[in-house]
């Protein structure tokens, strides 16, 4: 990997329901390719997956959610990028809705609604800007240390991103477990 400039992948996907398992393939296909730690291309998948299904969960503000292949003239598409550089990997996707990401607090029983929870608490710090069409929910994790520092920000890495807010350990340690099967299972 060099150390001057960094790698950078582009993937435009539909909104269509099949979009996160090709996301997820290509990213994991790349990063391997870029000798990424297995353990960083793991957590890459999880937040890749979190993000991807955002944006083909809520399209743009008044599109209608994308519900299969039927109704091909009504999808949008959405791009995943991936970056790194010498220290950290960046996972950006931008989507055409300009409504910003709302992490939200759900109990232990519900079966949705812990993606961007789940994305704070892997990576290293995330957050969100304003794109034309839309906006651009970006991750960074760090490829060596001991793992999630803490910090949800420090700097942004694009002078416009708006970061996420701090909020404690996980709660229930058997949260990102279950999520994790749950993936596989797809």
């Amino acid at each position: 990997m060099s150390q001057g400039h960094p790698y950078i992948s582009h993937l435009t996907l539909a909104d269509t329901p099949n979009a996160v398992p090709w996301a997820r393939r290509h990213s994991a296909d790349i990063l391997r390719r870029w000798q990424v730690p297995g353990a960083v291309i793991e957590t890459a998948n999880l937040i890749v997956s979190e993000l991807t299904t955002n944006a083909v969960r809520h399209p743009a503000g008044n599109e209608p959610q994308s519900t299969g292949y039927s109704s091909l003239s009504a999808v949008s598409t959405f791009t995943l990028t991936l970056q790194l550089t010498g220290t950290a990997l960046l996972i950006q996707v931008a989507d055409r809705d300009p409504q910003p990401p709302v992490r939200r607090e759900v109990g232990v029983e519900a079966t949705g609604g812990r993606g961007l929870f789940l994305v704070s608490e892997m990576s290293n710090r995330w957050g969100h800007y304003p794109a034309s069409p839309g906006k651009v929910v970006w991750a960074e994790l760090l490829l060596q240390g001991p793992g999630r520092s803490g910090l949800v920000h420090v700097e942004q890495p694009v002078e416009r991103a708006e970061s996420a807010s701090a909020t404690g350990p996980i709660s229930d340690p058997f949260l990102i477990g279950r999520v994790l099967v749950g993936l596989r299972e797809l």
